[in-house]
């Protein structure tokens, strides 16, 4: 394939936006070679500025789960947007989207709706430090929450060594509240605890990873880490950004039968537009402004496009009664194809697939948490992704970065990227 066209926009793009992007990821800079444009998509299939078709496994990064320009999506945002598209009031929608969310999630009660994942996360961790009136909270190497402050933390040398900005503009200051564990290590979760007592606001977790490549919790691991929270008073977060509507109806709560005390969402809620939310039993929800005194607002939140798309989603999702299974099946068909295919060709490696979402991992070892998806080989990925993409099939530009599984892909298209890993094995 060739991709003339969106190498002479890339160069236009980087004279007027840093790097050519509004987010780094989308930059090739893990894979090499210059980023695709995207002209359209329709269904499972993204079609590039030089008309190139692409099956897609990124789905923009996960919300489009029945595919690009879903119809009822479609038509929802084009009659609201007839309306007017933005009014900085409180409109009927934001209520019925609200209810409808509330009854499909487990243990929450209210929900907040804000525009990104990033600020639903970077939300949540301030209700949560308001809540238990505590400043320091654990996060995970390896799992991403989105770009606020408190997260672009690198670990210290030790449990009580304050972590280290990973960015520059990120405080020190900042940097001594968020702690740093291991996923899937229960011992560095204590260590924390016993190192920082009665001083820790809340756990946050993605509950399945996607952000180091799909990595799912060991057993038990996520039942272990509600009952630390319920012995030291701190509040376990979800951050079901990625996973949320994606999982299960009631996501990762419902999936593995583990209770959170708030819960991050987007993606999916969104249908596409830009869209977060965060959600809690009423007790902690009750500590938000104008009715408590967690402070938060946003000009745009419960924008009435994005409550239209996402309202068209969930229902879309919450009315078809085999729409999870359908897609644990195609994703379950695509992982057995491509392991016999990737053994066949003697390359070594880890699937890892929970749900919907998949990720192969070169390396015959486990991959459990963020050390060992790095013990993944780079190089192989590199020329795995533009293998695959000169073949027609769009995997994401990292090698720490989820597949996601459409509802639109045919079994067709599951074979043709199947065949084109075949392909591409043989030359790795």
């Amino acid at each position: 394939m060739i991709y003339q066209r969106s190498s002479q926009l890339f160069a236009e793009a980087e004279k007027v936006i840093p790097g050519g992007v509004n987010s780094p990821v989308r930059a090739f800079k893990g894979v090499g070679g210059t980023p695709i444009f995207a002209k359209s998509a329709k269904g499972a299939y993204v079609y590039d500025e030089d008309d190139n078709r692409l099956i897609d496994y990124i789905n923009s990064w996960g919300p489009m789960i029945l595919g690009h320009a879903f119809q009822p999506v479609v038509d929802a945002i084009i009659e609201k947007a007839q309306k007017g598209t933005s009014f900085g009031m409180p409109t009927e929608l934001e209520t019925k989207i609200a209810e409808l969310a509330v009854s499909m999630v487990p243990n929450i009660d209210k929900i907040r709706f804000v525009n990104s994942g990033t600020e639903a996360c970077m939300s949540a961790i301030r209700l949560a430090r308001g809540f238990t009136q505590r400043d320091k909270i654990i996060k995970f190497a390896g799992c991403y929450h989105g770009h606020s402050d408190s997260f672009l933390i690198q670990a210290g040398s030790g449990a009580s060594t304050f972590g280290t900005p990973n960015s520059p503009g990120v405080t020190q200051g900042t940097a001594k509240d968020t702690l740093l564990a291991n996923y899937n290590d229960l011992d560095s979760v204590k260590a924390l605890f016993e190192a920082n007592q009665n001083e820790i606001a809340a756990i946050i977790i993605e509950p399945v990873a996607g952000n180091m490549g799909c990595v799912p919790p060991n057993e038990g691991f996520l039942q272990a880490l509600r009952q630390i929270c319920d012995a030291h008073t701190t509040l376990l977060i979800f951050d079901e950004v990625m996973t949320g509507f994606r999982m299960a109806k009631g996501g990762v709560q419902e999936l593995y039968n583990v209770k959170a005390d708030i819960v991050c969402f987007g993606k999916v809620i969104g249908g596409g537009l830009p869209v977060g939310a965060f959600a809690a039993r009423n007790e902690i929800m009750n500590y938000l402004s104008p009715i408590g005194p967690v402070y938060q607002a946003g000009t745009l939140s419960g924008n009435p496009l994005a409550m239209a798309a996402g309202y068209a989603m969930l229902q879309a999702l919450n009315n078809d009664t085999t729409i999870f299974k359908r897609l644990e099946e195609k994703t379950a068909y695509l992982h057995q194809g491509i392991e016999k295919v990737l053994t066949a060709n003697k390359i070594l490696f880890t699937i890892n697939r929970v749900g919907s979402m998949i990720s192969v991992h070169f390396d015959a070892n486990p991959v459990y948490d963020f050390q060992t998806a790095k013990n993944g080989d780079n190089d192989t990925f590199k020329k795995f992704f533009h293998g695959l993409l000169q073949e027609g099939v769009y995997i994401a530009p990292s090698a720490y970065e989820t597949w996601f599984i459409t509802d639109a892909l045919t079994y067709e298209d599951l074979d043709f990227t199947i065949n084109a890993v075949a392909k591409v094995s043989k030359s790795l």
